[in-house]
């Protein structure tokens, strides 16, 4: 059995109790440190009745509070709920309502949010609010207890079956869904993206992602059980100070998405020293081929790993990054203990090469949709052997060498003069042109073809394009129905609260 999310940790800060868990700033706290907060805030929260089950959500800028509250909801046995520190007072409301939340934990500074949440929801029982931020700041450490408690607290085991926290999707097609992860789906899947990526005790993780989602909450989660420290940035605002501190902490392991390693790349990197950089990994959004180019030119001894995955069940495949040359569009193979397929919409296998939908199943797959029976039962479906297999509703085909390649979302994909067309595959295209930084494409109504082609794109600015570039550079690479119809030249492209494309908002 594969320890649970705060045993890995308790092993870590046993084993290593002075060396350095967490930077934020210029706070930096061991183990022990760590320890103390933790058991400051578990002791606070059983006090307000927090007890197996019960649903806490933590709404907290990345921090070391942040990671504070993870830890103590867990040791709790009850059910983690992260909720990004950039939603509107709705959301909260929503979120705090839908899982029937018993404590907030939140901060000082988003008091315009939580005030309103708190003062505007129903519910049959009040909301208990823990501004982390004020509680923990002036927690000491007396590091004999700290460890004498963490020891204590190592008789605590989870079941792999039990909820260990709910994380809502973004929200970029209709109602956010809570997605409901057990303690042996998030073991099985830190411990398969550990073993790949070969994540070690001194790796420094440099993490710019939001810790509220899931590609950014993980790599908390595995430092945590490697012993690695974590630097965290408050957000992906200001790239050059990202740099610096990465520069200065001499960070090891950096995560990203296409907008962020984008935004990186426009700054002068001559002006850092970066060389103990050793790994990237992009997720979350496809990344192309000329990216990828740039990222490696940038970087040239680094590893870039190119992997796909989704929240219900955290990582389905990554391309080695010996096989970029060769695989560039690929997002490579299955993860470790994992099986995969790929179907037509009647549900039957496709041949290798045809596109149909991604189905996944193993230990890492989600229980469900909390509240959403009818959901889940459209996403969780009997597998051969009967284990619950995952529907992704991404589109993509195989080769025989067992590759995956993306295609698109399947509710992305929409019809122009009868065609079928990947928004994806026109994205790629046009981020091949000189001078573009960014591409996203949809479809608009259109009276002759039904739908057409609309483009919107971010370009560097050091090359003056204009929209018939764009047009007449799709041109002699697509098919004729699949070249933009109409192009928009944008300062700025919309994204979720996770760092994705908005496709839907265009």
């Amino acid at each position: 059995m594969i320890p649970s999310l705060f045993e890995t940790w308790q092993t870590s800060a046993l084993r290593l109790p002075a060396k350095t868990a967490l930077i934020c700033g210029d706070r930096a706290v061991s183990h022990t440190a760590l320890a103390a907060k933790v058991g400051a805030l578990t002791s606070l929260l059983a006090k307000e009745g927090v007890s197996n089950g019960d649903r806490v959500v933590v709404m907290l800028d990345n921090s070391i509070e942040f990671v504070v509250s993870m830890l103590a909801v867990i040791q709790l046995q009850a059910v983690f709920v992260p909720v990004s520190p950039l939603v509107r007072s709705k959301k909260l409301i929503y979120v705090l309502s839908d899982t029937q939340a018993s404590v907030l934990v939140t901060q000082q500074s988003l008091t315009h949010v939580w005030s309103d949440a708190i003062a505007a929801i129903e519910l049959p029982h009040s909301v208990v609010k823990v501004l982390a931020d004020t509680l923990l700041k002036d927690v000491e450490t007396d590091e004999k207890q700290a460890m004498e408690s963490l020891r204590l607290s190592a008789t605590v085991h989870h079941n792999d079956k039990d909820l260990a926290a709910i994380i809502y999707t973004s929200g970029t097609s209709g109602r956010p869904k809570g997605v409901m992860l057990s303690h042996g789906n998030m073991s099985a899947a830190r411990h398969s993206v550990q073993t790949y990526l070969k994540v070690r005790e001194d790796d420094i993780i440099g993490l710019a992602l939001p810790t509220a989602f899931s590609y950014g909450l993980y790599h908390v989660i595995i430092g945590l059980a490697v012993g690695s420290t974590v630097v965290l940035e408050g957000n992906a605002v200001f790239p050059s100070v990202i740099l610096k501190n990465w520069e200065k902490n001499r960070v090891t392991i950096v995560p990203g998405v296409p907008t962020f390693f984008a935004s990186l790349l426009s700054q002068d990197l001559t002006k850092f020293d970066l060389q103990s950089l050793r790994i990237l990994t992009n997720a979350g959004a496809a990344i192309d081929k000329t990216l990828v180019d740039r990222l490696r030119s940038a970087f040239p001894d680094t590893l870039l790993f190119c992997m796909y995955g989704l929240t219900e069940c955290k990582r389905a495949s990554y391309l080695p990054p010996e096989d970029l040359d060769k695989r560039a569009n690929s997002v490579g193979r299955g993860i470790p203990e994992q099986r995969h397929w790929i179907v037509d919409e009647s549900g039957r296998e496709v041949a290798v090469g045809e596109i149909g939908q991604l189905v996944v199943a193993g230990p890492h797959v989600m229980q469900g949709y909390w509240n959403r029976p009818a959901d889940t039962a459209n996403a969780l479906r009997p597998s051969p052997d009967g284990t619950p297999a995952l529907y992704t509703g991404d589109l993509f085909h195989g080769d025989s060498d067992g590759y995956l390649y993306f295609y698109s979302r399947a509710d992305d994909v929409f019809k122009s003069r009868g065609e079928k067309i990947s928004p994806t595959e026109v994205e790629q295209v046009i981020c091949e042109l000189s001078g573009v930084r960014e591409a996203v494409v949809s479809g608009i109504a259109d009276e002759l073809l039904g739908m057409a082609v609309c483009a919107h794109v971010r370009i560097t600015g050091v090359v003056q394009l204009t929209a018939r570039d764009i047009i007449g550079h799709c041109s002699t690479r697509l098919e004729s129905y699949m070249v933009p119809k109409q192009v928009i030249i944008v300062d700025n492209l919309p994204l979720t609260e996770s760092g994705k494309l908005l496709r839907a908002s265009l």
